[in-house]
C-alpha cells in the first residue's frame, strides 16, 4: 500500500473499547486519523456528537473511504479483510483459525457482559439514594455478584488461565487480532477482580503492555484506564 492511500478515521471515545482499534491500526502500520470524544464527567456516557457518526452513538466506529463500520469485532474483520493481505494477524487454517474466531467473539459475547454487570453492581451502593434504601440496594447488588456474576466470571477466568498455560498468545506463539480483542476485557478484569490466582492472565496483560504497537496506540489515542 502506498503511503497516503489510507483514509481511515477512528471515532475514539476516551477509556473505551476503541483503544483496541487504534492498537490494531498501529500493528497493521496503517495511516489513520483519530477524532477523540470525551465522556460525560458525571455519567461517563458518550457525547451526543457520536450519534452523528452512528445512530447508537457508541464507540468504536471507523470511517474509511465513504464506509462506516461499527462494533469492535466487525471493525477488526473489516480491517483485516481489506488491509491484512498477508494474513499476519489472522490464522488461515486449522485449530489456530478456530481458536482465533472463538476468542474474537468470546471477548464481547461472553466475558464483557459479566464485567459490565459487575461494574454496574459495584456502582449501585455508591449511587445517590435515600439512606433507608441504601442497605437494601447494597444487599441486592452483593447477592447478585456473589451468586450470579462471580461464579460465572471465575469459570471464564479459569478457562482463560488454562488456555494460556501452554501458549504465549490466544492462538499460539504469534500475536493475532484475537489477542487485541481480548486485551480490553482482561485489562478491565484486572481492575474489577483479584487476578493473583491467574499468573498466566497477568503475564498476558504484561505482554500486551510491552508491545511497541500497543504503546504507540496509547500515545495516539491518549491515556487509557478501563472504567
Amino acid at each position: 500500500m502506498e503511503e497516503g492511500d489510507c483514509m481511515i478515521t477512528v471515532h475514539h471515545l476516551e477509556n473505551s473499547r476503541s483503544q483496541r482499534i487504534v492498537w490494531l491500526l498501529e500493528e497493521l502500520k496503517l495511516d489513520y486519523d483519530v477524532i477523540e470524544y470525551k465522556r460525560d464527567p458525571e455519567t461517563s456516557a458518550a457525547p451526543e456528537a457520536l450519534k452523528k457518526i452512528h445512530p447508537l452513538g457508541k464507540s468504536p466506529v471507523i470511517t474509511d473511504k465513504g464506509l462506516t463500520v461499527a462494533e469492535s469485532g466487525a471493525i477488526i474483520e473489516y480491517l483485516l479483510d481489506r488491509y491484512d493481505r498477508e494474513s499476519r494477524l489472522r490464522p488461515t487454517e486449522g485449530q489456530a483459525l478456530l481458536d482465533y474466531r472463538y476468542w474474537l467473539h468470546f471477548a464481547e459475547g461472553s466475558l464483557m457482559p459479566l464485567l459490565v454487570m459487575k461494574l454496574v453492581m459495584m456502582k449501585i451502593p455508591k449511587s445517590p439514594m435515600p439512606f433507608f434504601v441504601k442497605p437494601v440496594a447494597k444487599g441486592i447488588s452483593g447477592k447478585v455478584q456473589e451468586n450470579f456474576i462471580s461464579p460465572r466470571l471465575k469459570d471464564q477466568l479459569d478457562f482463560i488461565e488454562q488456555t494460556l498455560s501452554d501458549r504465549i498468545w490466544f492462538t499460539g506463539d504469534s500475536l493475532s487480532a484475537a489477542d487485541i480483542q481480548m486485551s480490553f476485557p482482561l485489562l478491565a478484569a484486572s481492575t474489577r477482580t483479584d487476578l493473583s490466582a491467574y499468573p498466566n492472565i497477568a503475564a498476558f496483560i504484561e505482554r500486551v503492555k510491552g508491545e511497541a504497537s500497543y504503546q504507540a496506540a496509547l500515545k495516539k489515542g491518549g491515556a487509557f484506564t478501563t472504567l
